[in-house]
C-alpha cells in the first residue's frame, strides 16, 4: 500500500506497508530493517499517523545516507490495531515501535459509539490482550525502543499499572486541547537524557500540544519513572495528571527505551503541518473538507513565538532526537551484521577453495 503524500517515498530503498487486519503482517525480509507503527485511530483520518510515518521514513533516508553503500533498506509497517485487530506477532522482530494517539476512551470496552467520550467509536476490545502481550515482549527485548503517544500512552499506563484514565470534567474545562503547559519532575531534571529537555526549556515548565479528553491519574503501583505532570494553572505548579513517563531505559543507562507522552510531539510546527497537508491534498486519501478544516485551524494559529519555540523543544527532546538515535542504531547494527556476514562468507569460500585445490591430485 502506498503512503500517499510522503515526501520520501520516491526512494526505492524506503518502504511502507499497511496491515489492515490480523494475520496480514508481512514476513521479515533479509536486508530490510523493520520498524512498526501502532495506529490507534480506528480508521479516522488524522495528521498524527501520517506525521509519524513520514518522520520515520525521513529518518531512515537520512541515516542510510550517512552509512553509505551497503546500508540496509528501511520499512515502516503500520498496524490498524483497533478497527483491524492487527497487532505485531512478536516484539523480537522490530527495533523501533511508535504508538499513535486516537479517539475515544482508553478502555476499549467503554467505547459504544454513543457516549460522548467514545467520539463515535464502537469497537471490538479483543485487540487489547495481544497488545498488552506485545508490551510484555517489548519490555523483555532490550533491543527494542517503544514510544507511546497520547492514546497509546494511556494504554501503556493501564498495561503497566502506572495510571488510570479519568474523564476530564467541567471543573477542568473538559477536553484539553492546543498548546498548554506541563511541569517536569525532579526525576526528569536529573535524568541522563531528559535533563537536556529541562535545560533547553530553562525551567521545569514546558510547552506541549494537547488533544485529550482523559487525564491519566497515577495509582502509585508501578515502578515506571514519572517525568511530567499537567500544570495546575499556578506558576510552576504540577497538577495531578501524569503526562510523561519512562518504563525502561537503554542498556547504556542514558537513553529512554520505553517511554510515553500524553500530548502530540509528532505534529510539528505550523510550517511543517502546512507542508504535510499540502502533500496529503495533492496525493489524496482524505477528503477536501478534512484538509480545509485543518488549514483553517492553522490560519487561526496566533500563539506567541515563545510558545512555538517551546513546542519545537518538546518535539525535539521527546520525539525526534530519541527516535532518530534508535533508528540510527538499528540501521548501523544491520549494516555491520551484513558486512560481517559477507566477510565471513568470503573467508569461508576462500578457505574452501584452498582446501579443494590442496586435495586435487596433481600430475607428475
Amino acid at each position: 500500500m502506498e503512503l500517499r503524500g510522503s515526501s520520501v517515498f520516491d526512494d526505492p530503498s524506503l518502504h511502507y506497508v499497511r496491515v489492515e487486519k490480523a494475520g496480514d503482517e508481512p514476513p521479515a525480509v533479509p536486508g530490510i530493517v523493520d520498524v512498526a507503527v501502532l495506529d490507534m485511530h480506528h480508521g479516522f483520518p488524522n495528521l498524527g499517523h501520517f506525521s509519524i510515518v513520514d518522520t520515520l521514513l525521513g529518518m531512515g533516508r537520512d541515516e542510510r545516507a550517512l552509512i553509505g553503500p551497503g546500508a540496509p533498506e528501511f520499512r515502516v509497517v503500520s498496524f490498524d490495531v483497533r478497527s483491524g485487530l492487527a497487532v505485531p506477532a512478536s516484539a523480537e522482530r522490530y527495533t523501533v515501535v511508535v504508538g499513535t494517539g486516537g479517539p475515544g476512551d482508553i478502555d476499549p470496552r467503554r467505547n459504544d459509539g454513543i457516549a460522548e467520550f467514545s467520539q463515535g467509536v464502537a469497537e471490538d476490545p479483543s485487540w487489547e490482550a495481544p497488545l498488552f502481550r506485545f508490551f510484555d515482549g517489548a519490555l523483555r527485548n532490550e533491543s527494542l525502543a517503544l514510544l507511546a503517544i497520547c492514546h497509546s500512552f494511556g494504554l501503556l499506563c493501564r498495561w503497566s499499572g502506572m495510571a488510570e484514565p479519568v474523564l476530564r470534567g467541567p471543573e477542568k474545562g473538559g477536553k484539553s486541547h492546543g498548546p498548554v503547559s506541563n511541569v517536569l519532575t525532579e526525576e526528569a531534571r536529573t535524568h541522563p537524557w531528559f535533563s537536556g529537555y529541562f535545560e533547553a526549556s530553562h525551567d521545569a515548565v514546558v510547552e506541549v500540544l494537547d488533544s485529550r479528553l482523559f487525564d491519566l491519574v497515577p495509582t502509585g503501583s508501578s515502578a515506571a519513572r514519572v517525568l511530567a505532570h499537567e500544570s495546575n494553572g499556578k506558576p510552576g505548579g504540577p497538577g495531578e495528571a501524569l503526562t510523561m513517563m519512562e518504563v525502561a531505559r537503554d542498556r547504556d543507562g542514558r537513553h529512554p527505551r520505553m517511554w510515553g507522552v500524553n500530548h502530540h510531539p509528532e505534529i510539528g510546527d505550523r510550517g511543517l503541518q502546512r507542508l504535510r497537508l499540502d502533500r496529503l491534498s495533492a496525493h489524496g486519501g482524505v477528503s477536501a473538507a478534512w484538509i480545509e478544516e485543518r488549514r483553517e485551524a492553522l490560519a487561526a494559529w496566533n500563539h506567541s513565538a515563545h510558545t512555538v519555540r517551546g513546542l519545537q523543544t518538546t518535539t525535539e527532546h521527546t520525539f525526534e532526537r530519541p527516535l532518530r538515535l534508535h533508528v540510527r542504531r538499528a540501521l548501523t547494527a544491520a549494516a555491520v551484521s551484513a558486512a560481517s556476514f559477507g566477510a565471513s562468507a568470503a573467508v569461508t569460500t576462500a578457505s574452501f577453495g584452498a582446501a579443494a585445490a590442496a586435495s586435487t591430485p596433481t600430475r607428475d
